[in-house]
C-alpha cells in the first residue's frame, strides 16, 4: 500500500558528512512535503542502533578514520533485512565503499558490510573534479563532484549506476556506482539530489511505493540544467 509519510534516516552524519551529503535528506524531505507526503529526517549516531523502520537510508562521504569507525558500527544483517523489506538506500563515496565487501583506508584493507558484491582497491591517482554520467534510471544526465582515491570493481551480477561522460566514477572502468534493487551507490557528491531532482524523485517514488504527483519546481530544474551544461 502506498505510504503517506516517510522516515528519512541520515546514518552516522557526524562521521559521513564531510562533503555536504547531508543536504540529500533536505532535498528528499522538501520534495516529499511539496506533494503532501509527511517526511521526518532522523539522525542516527554511530553510537546508536540502526532503526529498522526507516523508508530511506542515507550514507555520505568521509575521511578514512571516520569511514572505518562507521563501518565497525553498522550491523550488516540488520541493514540487509531492512532493505529487503522495501527500504531505499543511497550510499555516496565512502558510504558506497562501506556497503561493498572490502575497501582500503589508511593503507589497510577493511572489510565492508557486504550488502553488494564489489571491492574497492587503491587507485593509481586521486579522482577529483566535476563528473557527469548517463544513467538508465534518469532521462537527463546526472552531474556531481567526485573526490576519492578508490577504484571500485563490481561483481558480475551488479549493474553500474551509470556510464561516465566526464570524470572517473569507479576509477578507470568508464562507469560509476552500482544499483541492486533499492540500493543505489555512487561517487557523486554535490549534493547529488540537489543537483539532480529527477533522481531524488526516483528514490521518493521507490520509498512511497507509487508514482509521484507532478511537482513544478522551476528553480531546481534550472539549476540542474545549468550544471549539466557546465560539466562537459
Amino acid at each position: 500500500m502506498p505510504k503517506s509519510e516517510l522516515s528519512i534516516v541520515r546514518v552516522h552524519n557526524e562521521l559521513l558528512g564531510t562533503y555536504g551529503d547531508r543536504g540529500n535528506s533536505d532535498v528528499l524531505a522538501f520534495r516529499a512535503q511539496a506533494r503532501g507526503i509527511s517526511a521526518d529526517v532522523v539522525d542516527i549516531s554511530y553510537r546508536d542502533a540502526l532503526p529498522t523502520t526507516g523508508d530511506i537510508y542515507l550514507l555520505g562521504g568521509a575521511e578514512d578514520a571516520a569511514q572505518v569507525l562507521s563501518t565497525d558500527a553498522l550491523n550488516r544483517s540488520l541493514f540487509a533485512a531492512t532493505i529487503e523489506n522495501g527500504a531505499v538506500l543511497l550510499a555516496i563515496c565512502a558510504g558506497f565503499q562501506i556497503i561493498g565487501t572490502s575497501y582500503y583506508a589508511q593503507g589497510n584493507r577493511v572489510d565492508g558490510i557486504g550488502l553488494l558484491d564489489m571491492e574497492t582497491l587503491p587507485g593509481d591517482r586521486r579522482y577529483v573534479g566535476d563528473i557527469k554520467i548517463h544513467s538508465p534510471w534518469c532521462e537527463s544526465d546526472i552531474t556531481g563532484f567526485e573526490n576519492h582515491g578508490g577504484k571500485t570493481i563490481l561483481g558480475r551480477d551488479i549493474s553500474p549506476f551509470g556510464e561516465v561522460i566526464t570524470g572517473f566514477g569507479n576509477g578507470e572502468s568508464g562507469v560509476d556506482g552500482a544499483v541492486v534493487g533499492n540500493i543505489f551507490g555512487t561517487y557523486l557528491h554535490g549534493p547529488i539530489l540537489a543537483r539532480n531532482p529527477e533522481f531524488a524523485d526516483l528514490l521518493l517514488a521507490r520509498a512511497v511505493g507509487k508514482a509521484l504527483e507532478p511537482f513544478d519546481d522551476e528553480l531546481a530544474k534550472r539549476y540542474a540544467s545549468e550544471r549539466r551544461k557546465a560539466v562537459r
